[in-house]
């Protein structure tokens, strides 16, 4: 069984809902703290084990690639004013044996379509994909780290999954499935943002996915479905018809960082969190909860 060497990052949307903010820059640049939202990205990755980044991007997209690259001014500037601290941050943004690799989509044409742009660089092996939009702090161990576990000792694609509030069933895909073992299910059917007395039950998919190369076929022959895109969900339904597909709740906190609430909420907590701010943020928060 082949290793996870690769995972996908559709970067392409445009992020209306953080607009102006992201008129000119990509939201999944918009920092949590003192680090961008693909960064975290990227670095969950790595820690799955993780040495190929491939950047499904669309136009004004730019700054990603820029960030993950080798910024020789800068470095020189951090180096010449004996800043080694600051350097060796900008230095460790990416591993050296991490690669990291660029290809457009030409439409905006949804996740599918998204997925399926990456297929010339993924060819035939398993593959991750992760939205930056949910980032996920994992207990102890990454999100991704886990379901990599779950797919070396099953071989099966799998789908990271929460439970959230029945009435916000449609804004996720949601599956019925069967308990296997603790917090793995084995996926019975999918359905793409079901109304809420129509979902199949309460277990929304996230933003983190492990599939085999066989999603790539089902792609290739996906319509178009809800908001007249090409969806991820719908190639996964086709999928389970010919394999089974697993889904993994995951052990952690998701924000979504795609709602200005969810990104306000990852800020608060992640700066509480941070070894150089927390102490001084904690006693401004509780001065600003005394004053509200």
């Amino acid at each position: 069984m082949k290793k996870i060497r690769k995972a996908v990052f559709p970067v392409a949307g445009l992020g209306t809902r953080f607009l102006p903010a992201t008129k000119a820059s990509p939201k999944e640049m918009l920092p949590v703290v003192d680090k961008p939202l693909i960064q975290y990205a990227v670095e969950e990755a790595v820690e799955a084990g993780i040495d190929q980044m491939i950047f499904v991007t669309g136009r004004s997209k730019r700054a990603i690639a820029d960030h993950f690259d080798k910024a020789f001014e800068l470095e020189h500037e951090l180096e010449a004013k004996q800043k080694t601290k600051l350097l060796e941050i900008v230095r460790s943004i990416v591993p050296d044996h991490v690669s990291c690799i660029y290809t457009r989509q030409p439409e905006a044409l949804g996740l599918g379509h998204a997925v399926n742009c990456a297929l010339p660089i993924v060819g035939d092996e398993p593959f991750a994909i992760i939205l930056a939009d949910d980032l996920i702090d994992g207990n102890n161990k990454s999100c991704l780290s886990q379901m990599v576990e779950i797919y070396e000792y099953q071989g099966r694609s799998v789908l990271g999954v929460e439970r959230v509030p029945q009435e916000e069933t449609n804004k996720y895909g949601v599956v019925d499935a069967t308990e296997l073992d603790d917090r793995v299910y084995s996926i019975e059917s999918i359905v793409e943002k079901p109304a809420p007395e129509d979902a199949p039950s309460n277990l929304a998919v996230v933003g983190r996915y492990i599939m085999t190369p066989h999603i790539f076929k089902m792609l290739a022959t996906t319509g178009k479905g809800a908001g007249g895109e090409i969806q991820l969900t719908d190639a996964i339904a086709d999928l389970l018809k010919e394999e089974q597909v697993l889904a993994y709740e995951f052990d952690g906190k998701r924000y979504d960082c795609g709602s200005k609430l969810g990104y306000l909420e990852a800020t608060v907590e992640y700066a509480l969190k941070h070894d150089e701010l927390k102490d001084d943020f904690k006693d401004y928060l509780s001065t600003m909860v005394k004053e509200i």
